[in-house]
């Protein structure tokens, strides 16, 4: 399937659904692309994203689940946490080739773990099926796949600076990871901490407690090493309206010679991670699909800092999966994803 594809997306009118439409309509393979929304319907892409303003004009129809899939060689759903586990099993026999979910029902593969953080699954039957789409970490792993489960924001930075450690078996301690994010990471509907007053010129801690996405980091870390320590994750709202930058402090087992090797291994057919030789600035990698990620060792060589910079939207989400269906359906990787941001911004 290396062109004239069919692609449906489902919450279309979301920012994450924006960032696919973006995209996919500026994909080479990408023929015929349609947008469903249960809350826009009959609305123009345009009158919902005007950054689509000069795109092909493109309508979002009614939400039709079945319909999409019926249509669709690709179906992305863009939903909120929730609404796909009580669609899938209607849509995992439909004709299309894949299915790529962005939201977290399918991203933790243990059941008791997806309901500690979000509330009994209810599909759970079905989690099995789905592969955690880690585009940059998974690579080639992902050909043929056909149920794809997108990684969260917070997630990605995470494992992006963990992962690498944790499969070359480094990890010696739980890793601290300190990370912070634009407003968009908390979706379209207004709240009181997403609302511009309070948003602006703020900075502030929330989820203390504990955020969700640090499950299916603990769950991915599991399946990299089967032994990792369930990391903690710091987050904070920062007056940004795209971007995540994470910092996290890591024990290693034993000083590294080349503290990179480990990330070598991992990123090196990858071409959209970055490693850099300075802490990275999080206006280079907004809208883009980039990763930049610097590393930095302390005293005897068993600390290690490391630093990621991602957009949340782009690299975080939509762009991510792009990446994942490109890996899947035998696609160039960057087919897309080949555009820079803007700097500053």
């Amino acid at each position: 399937m290396a062109e004239g594809m069919k692609v449906a997306v489902l919450g279309a009118a979301g920012f994450v659904g924006g960032e696919l439409l973006r995209l996919l309509g500026a994909h080479p393979a990408v023929e015929s692309l349609r947008a469903f929304s249960a809350s826009h319907g009959g609305q123009t892409a345009a009158s919902v994203h005007p950054a689509l303003r000069h795109a092909p004009s493109l309508v979002l129809e009614a939400a039709a689940p079945r319909e999409a899939g019926a249509w669709a060689d690709v179906l992305f759903l863009a939903l909120p946490h929730g609404k796909s586990q009580e669609m899938m099993e209607d849509l995992v026999d439909c004709p299309a080739r894949l299915i790529v979910d962005l939201a977290a029902d399918f991203r933790i593969s243990d059941p008791a773990l997806f309901a500690a953080s979000y509330g009994e699954h209810r599909a759970p039957h079905l989690l099995d099926g789905f592969t955690y789409a880690l585009a940059d970490v998974s690579g080639s792993a992902l050909a043929g796949r056909r149920l794809l489960a997108a990684p969260g924001c917070f997630a990605t930075a995470c494992l992006l600076a963990l992962a690498p450690l944790a499969r070359a078996g480094r990890l010696d301690h739980p890793a601290a990871c300190f990370a912070v994010t634009g407003s968009t990471g908390a979706g379209v509907q207004p709240r009181r901490t997403t609302h511009h007053p309070i948003r602006a010129h703020n900075f502030f801690a929330y989820a203390l407690g504990g955020h969700r996405h640090r499950a299916e980091v603990v769950d991915a870390l599991r399946r990299e090493d089967g032994t990792s320590a369930p990391p903690t994750l710091i987050v904070h709202s920062a007056p940004l309206v795209r971007g995540i930058h994470l910092t996290a402090r890591v024990l290693l087992d034993r000083p590294l010679d080349d503290p990179l090797e480990p990330y070598r291994a991992v990123f090196e057919a990858r071409p959209f991670v970055h490693l850099l030789d300075q802490p990275p600035e999080l206006a280079a990698v907004v809208g883009t699909n980039h990763a930049h990620l610097h590393l930095a060792t302390r005293a005897d060589g068993r600390e290690a800092i490391c630093c990621v910079a991602i957009d949340n939207l782009v690299k975080g989400a939509a762009g991510q999966a792009v990446q994942a269906m490109n890996l899947a359906l035998g696609l160039d990787e960057t087919a897309g994803l080949e555009f820079g941001g803007i700097y500053p911004c």
